[in-house]
């Protein structure tokens, strides 16, 4: 599939052309790009897809929240609204997006906002907070942030670093020379010093950015609707796992309830996906009928937000259905120094200005 992809190579040429000379713009002063006077970190990628942006922008909740106050801004994705507009947890999907929602759901004390236009809704933002982080805007070019966070996915280095529609990449691949951090993110696990290696030499970062590596840690099983949680321990290989995802990546969760479970049945749609009741349905009567004496539906925290509508969830009334929360961990030997350096970035922001 991805060589045949190449047959659309001169499209990518004009589309490359066209975003080359709009950074240009930007870089020369033609458009104009507004700096605010509070710390905005922003969280992004090059390509089209899930680097993990979501666990990042959690770890970074997680990291400042408990000293600042802490505004999440995103476009907000596949919702039906338009303009600035707060997020509550009550909201649905189609008011704020699946991952503003899940934010909000998870951290009710912090701010979190949808605004397909980042400078007014940053102005709406700034005098009641210490800071702002922009959720998935590396692109969003007409803010200039204080600190911009890339981000790439270990499990897709290899693909070719060509622009849509050939490739992945929403920008040409220079353009990670804005990024002032890198973080590689989605290995498997802690990587040797020649893996390391064979990554700067994919990434060819540039002397000034910091390359930093991450993994995902999966936490115990959650309910979506109703029930206790459940450890991880608790599948196993006489276990059939029913998985539901709709997220641009899920080969590293396959791969790891692969390992655990005795049958995995994946029922995957594209990334966002507003799943249909004929999609749950299909999913609820294999489930059914499955005459596995154990069985569990699991999804992602992501996806989990787009199926408690009501006429989805009497679908599946009954049956347990999960998700399996994962957070981002900075490899030990580099965690305190990447904390230290948003912490310092932030505090050193507000003391000077």
């Amino acid at each position: 599939m991805q060589y045949l992809r190449l047959i659309l190579l001169p499209f990518s040429l004009i589309y490359g052309a066209v975003i080359w000379l709009r950074n240009k713009a930007y870089d020369t002063g033609i458009f104009s790009s507004r700096k605010f006077n509070l710390p905005v970190i922003c969280i992004g990628n090059l390509t089209v897809g899930g680097a993990g942006k979501s666990p990042m922008a959690e770890y970074l909740i997680r990291l400042l929240s408990g000293h600042y106050k802490v505004a999440v801004l995103s476009r907000g994705y596949g919702r039906k609204t338009k303009g600035f507009r707060l997020v509550e947890p009550s909201d649905s999907v189609s008011d704020t997006g699946d991952e503003p929602l899940q934010f909000k759901r998870k951290f009710t004390d912090v701010t979190v906002a949808v605004s397909e236009k980042r400078v007014p809704g940053i102005e709406r933002l700034e005098k009641a907070h210490d800071l702002v982080l922009l959720d998935d805007a590396f692109q969003h070019r007409a803010v200039t942030p204080g600190l911009s966070i890339l981000l790439f996915d270990f499990t897709r280095l290899k693909d070719f670093f060509l622009m849509l529609p050939a490739g992945n990449l929403r920008e040409p691949f220079s353009g990670r020379k804005r990024a002032d951090v890198i973080v590689i993110t989605k290995t498997a696990g802690i990587l040797n010093p020649a893996e390391k290696a064979s990554v700067l030499g994919r990434i060819k970062p540039f002397p000034h950015q910091r390359v930093l590596f991450s993994y995902l840690r999966y936490g115990d099983l959650k309910p979506v609707f109703s029930g206790t949680d459940l450890t991880l321990g608790n599948i196993n290989k006489r276990s059939s796992v029913f998985l539901l995802s709709g997220i641009a990546n899920p080969a590293p969760l396959v791969k790891k309830l692969k390992e655990m479970c005795g049958e995995l049945i994946h029922h995957e749609y594209p990334d966002h996906h507003s799943f249909s009741t004929k999609n749950i349905a299909k999913l609820a009567n294999e489930f059914n009928a499955s005459a596995s004496a154990v069985k569990i539906i699991i999804t992602t925290e992501k996806d989990a937000q787009r199926i408690r509508l009501q006429a989805l969830q009497e679908l599946l009334n009954g049956l347990p259905v999960y998700y399996l929360p994962v957070e981002a961990k900075i490899e030990p030997a580099d965690e305190a120094d990447f904390n230290s350096l948003i912490e310092h970035y932030v505090a050193g922001y507000l003391q000077h200005h």
